[in-house]
């Protein structure tokens, strides 16, 4: 068995408005200091197969669905 995650996050130079509005309204709550906020998507599985298996299918899996290669990049880590 094998654990991986994969990490989404949107490419360099495209818009993040949701972590636009979660750094406002973190400075609206009071913090102070943030110079800036980027959302990111980590998907953690567990898989049945060997880890050169796993790294293919995962590779996969990023690209046919959990990422759009337009505007996202992804980085797959095996446990």
């Amino acid at each position: 068995m094998v654990n991986a995650e994969i990490r989404i996050e949107l490419k360099t130079g495209v818009a993040d408005p949701e972590g636009t509005n979660t750094k406002k309204a973190l400075e609206l709550l009071g913090f102070k200091g943030i110079l800036s906020v980027k959302t990111v998507k980590v998907f953690s599985m567990e898989l049945d197969m060997s880890a050169d298996e796993a790294r293919v299918a995962c590779e996969e899996m990023s690209k046919k669905l959990l990422a759009n290669p337009v505007i996202q990049s992804y980085k797959i880590e095996l446990k």
